[in-house]
């Protein structure tokens, strides 16, 4: 991705909201031997990332004619967000099974600019039919992931680390969350090209590997079914326009099961009061995963979201 889009995606950002914390964590420096910085992206003002790539995209539209989109939560309150900033019409489908809090938020950011639709059992299945209805009402369909504009926008999550960070401290490890690469592709693309030495590493839920395969097979693939546990990242392929990019900048990609999912947001919650979704704790599974290769590292670990239902923390106890 060229850097000069990126900073202007970045001037874009920065009419809605100041760069997300970049903090030292000392006890999670402490306990895996390292130095350990968290991103928190649970604190922008739709408690995700995705605020980034749906307003970038939108800010970018030649006309305000309406739109659609599709999420299983967290983009739909980003272009929520956006259409009541930019006085845009949209219509947001959205899984059935997606919870009642991120509906809730959706409304509450939209307002009267949102018509929601609760569509398909999963992310893959409200995404066909929020396409049908984009070419049948020729509307503008804004795809969570695979589009360069929203990319650009998830990008400038890489390029608060790098002024916050990574100007003044050699960072050896970031991990971060992968669906369908949006966050992954943006912020590899541009720091790879400052850092090529930093090692960035995805995390993927075991439950939907779509990148992960991609990876393998080395093309993007279609899984035939995925678990939805992990809302934010479960997604049956990855992007096209992802893909290429993350292959030739992401180091690795790891799978993360559900129980050391729950356990971690558990943890998070009880000892240090973060209220953070299955997608956001991914990258905090991965210090535990790779507790060996980190010792002595500098790591930057990204919380994508805390958009956590609290009436799912029965379902997470469950699991431990």
């Amino acid at each position: 991705m060229k850097k000069h889009l990126i900073e202007k995606a970045h001037l874009n950002i920065r009419s809605l909201f100041n760069p997300t914390p970049l903090n030292y964590h000392s006890e999670f420096s402490t306990k895996y031997n390292s130095n350990v910085w968290l991103k928190r992206e649970d604190l922008t003002p739709v408690r995700s990332y995705k605020i980034r790539g749906a307003y970038n995209k939108m800010v970018s539209l030649i006309n305000k004619k309406d739109i659609i989109t599709c999420s299983a939560g967290n983009h739909a309150q980003g272009v929520a967000y956006s259409c009541n900033k930019l006085e845009i019409y949209g219509d947001i489908f959205m899984p059935k099974n997606t919870t009642k809090q991120k509906i809730n938020k959706v409304e509450k950011f939209g307002g009267k600019y949102v018509n929601i639709f609760l569509e398909g059992n999963n992310f893959d299945e409200a995404s066909f039919i929020a396409k049908e209805h984009s070419l049948k009402n020729n509307k503008e369909l804004i795809h969570p992931f695979d589009d360069e504009k929203v990319i650009l926008g998830q990008a400038t999550v890489g390029y608060e680390i790098n002024y916050q960070l990574m100007k003044h401290t050699n960072i050896d490890y970031i991990f971060l969350p992968v669906g369908g690469g949006g966050l992954a592709a943006g912020v590899s693309s541009y720091i790879k090209e400052l850092y090529p030495n930093t090692k960035i590493i995805g995390v993927q839920p075991l439950g939907a590997p779509s990148m992960f395969e991609a990876f393998r097979q080395n093309k993007v693939i279609t899984l035939d079914k995925i678990s939805t546990f992990v809302d934010g990242a479960s997604v049956k392929k990855a992007g096209n326009l992802n893909f290429p990019i993350c292959k030739e900048n992401l180091n690795d990609i790891i799978l993360v099961d559900e129980l050391s999912i729950c356990r971690k947001i558990v943890e998070v919650y009880n000892e240090y009061g973060y209220v953070i979704e299955p997608a956001g704790v991914l990258s905090l599974c991965a210090l535990d995963l790779l507790k060996e290769r980190i010792k002595n590292k500098n790591v930057i670990s990204i919380i994508s979201g805390g958009n956590s239902d609290i009436s799912r923390i029965a379902e997470f106890l469950r699991k431990i």
